[in-house]
This record gives structure tokens, sequence and C-alpha cells, in this order.
């Protein structure tokens, strides 16, 4: 499966007021493993950013001046979603934008972010699984225990490369661990034939945790717990 992890900044709140996209940032990621491949652009919207929205994100007016339109990278951007499902935080915000951008191009055939790709909604995904709770991304790295300190303000590359991993922290993590061997188990699983040490090869050194491993372990613990999860250190 392909999903692409989505984020977008605007010059302001709501497309219906004219306002338009300013910033894509996408994460790839096939059968829930980042690929490493991303789609990262700064669009000049052609018309100025709210002095509101500059104070969430801090791309001014004279940055974008010399960025390139939206219709100068939409094929590109297409080809970078289509088929894919989208995983953004907010949905609707995101693809009330995107909508907005293709239906002001002429010659598109499609014009629906939904006809493109299907979308996925973690802020909806987050609101069943912590009910009552506060759900938006800083909030959630917090209770997912991501280190989001380099976030000083909004980006759109940088926060899709975090709800990437509170998606899969959210979702039970990573899976398909590649390993490699020669040997395929059951579902094709690839499995390494297990090798016997040598008798005569000296002891291994053992390191023992430090004192703040040991307690990120007994956090990520109580995260698997809370998940409902089976702790077998804790047996």
């Amino acid at each position: 499966m392909r999903q692409v992890v989505l984020d977008t900044e605007t010059t302001g709140l709501d497309p219906k007021q004219g306002h338009r996209i300013i910033e894509i940032g996408c994460v790839e990621m096939i059968n829930r493993r980042l690929t490493g491949n991303t789609f990262h652009v700064y669009i000049n919207p052609q018309r100025l950013v709210e002095q509101e929205a500059i104070g969430v994100h801090g791309i001014t007016n004279e940055y974008l001046t010399d960025k390139p339109v939206f219709k100068s990278i939409a094929n590109e951007f297409i080809d970078f979603i289509s088929g894919a499902q989208l995983v953004i935080h907010n949905a609707p915000f995101d693809i009330g934008f995107m909508d907005h951008e293709f239906n002001r191009l002429t010659g598109l055939a499609v014009k629906e972010s939904a006809k493109m790709c299907t979308v996925l909604d973690t802020l909806d995904m987050a609101r069943q699984i912590h009910p009552g709770q506060k759900n938006n991304l800083d909030a959630l790295c917090r209770r997912y225990g991501i280190d989001n300190s380099h976030r000083e303000k909004h980006g759109a590359l940088l926060d899709a490369e975090i709800l990437a991993d509170v998606y899969l922290l959210m979702t039970g993590g990573q899976t398909d661990l590649n390993l490699s061997g020669k040997a395929s188990g059951e579902g094709g699983l690839q499995v390494e034939t297990i090798r016997r040490l040598s008798a005569q090869r000296k002891p291994l050194k053992v390191v023992m945790a430090t004192a703040d491993e040991l307690e990120q372990h007994e956090i990520r613990l109580d995260l698997v717990a809370e998940k409902g999860g089976a702790c077998i250190w804790r047996e």
C-alpha cells in the first residue's frame, strides 16, 4: 500500500475568501515504511499572506516572490499523490485548499483530490482513539513520546514528517521488517538462517542501559499497555 503523508501552509484560513496554498510537504510510505521519497515546494500565491498566517508558519510575502506559481508545479504534485492514500491531519482543511487550486487550473480532467486518491484524516482517527483530549499535532507528539522540539513554527514538510511518526505509532508502529535472508517463512516473510557462534569466541561485551534509557523504556511500555498490548518485560 502506498501512502503519502501530506501537509500544506496557506495565506489564510478559507479558500472561499481567495486564500491560496504557499507550501506543500509530502513524505511517501509503502507498506507502512518510510521510503525517503518526498515532495516539497514553496509556491507564489499571487496575493498577500495574512499577518496572522505568517505568525503561524513564518513564511513571508518577500520570501515567496521568486517562487513558482501553483500551475507550474501542479503536474508534478498530481503525479506524486495520484493513486495513493493521503494521510492528513484535519484533512478537510488541506483537501479544501487543494481542490480550490485544482479548480483554478484549465485543461485538468480531474479537479477533485478524492478522485485522484483516498484520504485518511488522522485528526478524526485521534479523536476516536483519545476522546475528550487535545489531539493537535503537538499534543499527539507529547502523548506518543515524539521529539518535536525543533518545530518552532509550522512547516509543511516538517509537519508531514512528524505526522508520519504519529500515524505509525497511533496505528501500531511500522510493519514488514524486511529481514534479509534466503529462506522464506509463512506469508512470504523473509527469515534469516541462525548461525551458531564458535565456542572459542570471546565473550561479548555487555553494555548496560543508562538510567535515562531505562526511564524511556518504561514510558514506551506504559504506551504499549495503554494501547492494550502485552508487555512481556513486565510479566
